[in-house]
């Protein structure tokens, strides 16, 4: 028997479809959920303004943990209840590093996305599909130069994405960033791209501290994912669940494994856990 109180889910190759849909069957598996007092709280690598209409709409969800966990947002009272960012100098060194590589970058700042113009104008080139390409365009603010940018305005930044049209560089730089950066947690969401924040901004840190915020226990949490960016969360939930989809060193922190993003893992494994309560 499980008493299952919060449930937290990636969104792009776990809740969502291949082509960013929301099934009916997911849909309905998540109002079943919410209806029967669980919470339920999208966990992504978006800022909360990116995040896709049709999740932010949905009239159960209170809190989401955006950014990788670098914070966590209370909808209802539009405020932060817990975050962690990387200081801007910190930030502006992993840019002077990214300078020397064929890449693209950019930041989350203030939850929403900052880009040089020069980099921005060169997103076809670097984007790993029509979706890609479509979110960096329409949630970036080109600037002149976002280095000088950052200085200026001497704020934290939530996370600085680069992305790859090398894979073998891109393999190579997951390994080599940590150690040059240690300071700072590297991931990723998505084919091509690298996703860095603070050390304590990783999703597993934000489920524990909304699970702190909200007196339930981590044992009664149950978390969804299947990129590496979700590995964190996955360990400390109660159930950590895999996609199909997931990379093999998801699925080997996972309690369960579900079908893909594409077959409605998510609400079929939803439907399971409320059968056993």
């Amino acid at each position: 028997m499980h008493n299952i109180k919060l449930i937290a889910f990636d969104l792009d190759g776990t809740l969502l479809t291949s082509d960013k849909r929301l099934t009916e069957e997911n849909a309905a598996a998540l109002q079943k959920a919410a209806e029967a007092g669980i919470e339920i709280v999208p966990a992504t690598g978006r800022f909360y303004k990116g995040m896709p209409e049709i999740i932010r709409n949905l009239p159960y969800v209170r809190y989401v943990i955006t950014i990788n966990g670098a914070q966590v947002y209370d909808v209802k009272e539009d405020r932060t209840v817990c975050g962690s960012e990387l200081p801007w100098e910190r930030a502006v060194a992993l840019m002077e590093r990214l300078d020397t590589l064929p890449v693209i970058y950019d930041c989350y700042q203030d939850g929403w996305g900052w880009m040089t113009q020069a980099l921005y104008d060169q997103a076809e080139e670097y984007a790993a599909n029509p979706h890609s390409l479509d979110m960096i365009l329409h949630l970036r603010t080109p600037v002149p130069d976002l280095k000088e940018c950052l200085a200026s305005r001497q704020r934290g930044v939530q996370k600085v994405q680069a992305f790859f049209q090398d894979m073998d560089l891109r393999a190579q730089m997951l390994k080599i960033l940590p150690e040059e950066f240690p300071d700072m947690k590297v991931t990723s969401s998505i084919v091509n791209n690298i996703e860095v924040n603070s050390q304590e901004a990783n999703k597993g840190n934000a489920l524990r501290l909304l699970s702190e915020h909200l007196g339930i226990p981590l044992s009664q949490t149950m978390a969804f994912g299947d990129d590496l960016n979700d590995i964190d969360m996955l360990s400390v939930a109660g159930i950590g669940v895999a996609m199909a989809n997931a990379y093999a060193e998801v699925k080997a922190v996972a309690d369960r494994l579900t079908d893909d993003c594409d077959h409605s893992g998510v609400g079929r494994a939803i439907n399971e856990i409320l059968m056993e309560r």
